[in-house]
C-alpha cells in the first residue's frame, strides 16, 4: 500500500516523523483526511486529535493549533503545541477546564473573557482529543 512522509512538529521538539497509510485532523473548515497523493494543501487547524494511521497501527496527537502543509508525497503539522496522545492528562486538562470556566465568570475585561475563552477552548479539545483515544483503544 502506498504510504506517505509525515511530520508533526511544535516548537519544542519533533513529535512524530515517518511513513502513514492516512492522517486524519481538525482543519479550520471541518475534519481533513489526508492520503498519498494528495493535492497540494496549506491551512490553519484547529485544537484537537491528529490521527495517523501507520503499518504497525495508529498514533495520536494532540495539537492546540498550527498549520497544515501537504504535498503529493509529504505531510507536516507546524503545531503551536503537541503532546503524544500516550502523555495527555485527563485529571490535568479537566483541572484546566474547571479553572477556565471558573475565570470566564470572574472575568473584568474583555481581553481577561477572551483569554479564558480561549484556556477554556483549549481545555475542551484536549479532553475530547483523550475521549477519542479512548474509544479508538476500546477502554473507558
Amino acid at each position: 500500500m502506498a504510504t506517505i512522509k509525515v511530520d508533526v512538529v511544535s516548537a519544542e521538539e519533533q513529535i512524530f516523523s515517518g511513513e502513514a497509510k492516512f492522517v486524519a485532523l481538525p482543519g479550520e473548515a471541518g475534519e481533513l483526511g489526508i492520503l498519498p497523493g494528495h493535492t497540494p494543501l496549506i491551512t490553519r487547524i484547529r485544537p484537537g486529535a491528529v490521527r495517523i494511521e501507520t503499518e504497525s497501527g495508529e498514533e495520536f496527537v494532540f495539537v492546540a493549533g498550527g498549520i497544515l502543509e501537504v504535498q503529493p508525497d509529504a505531510v507536516t503539522v507546524l503545531a503551536d503545541t503537541a503532546i503524544r496522545g500516550q502523555d495527555l492528562d485527563e485529571a490535568k486538562a479537566e483541572q484546566a477546564r474547571r479553572a477556565a470556566e471558573e475565570a470566564l465568570s470572574n472575568t473584568s475585561s474583555n481581553i481577561e473573557y477572551a483569554a479564558a475563552q480561549a484556556e477554556l477552548a483549549y481545555a475542551a479539545a484536549q479532553i475530547a482529543a483523550i475521549q477519542q483515544l479512548r474509544r479508538r483503544r476500546g477502554t473507558h
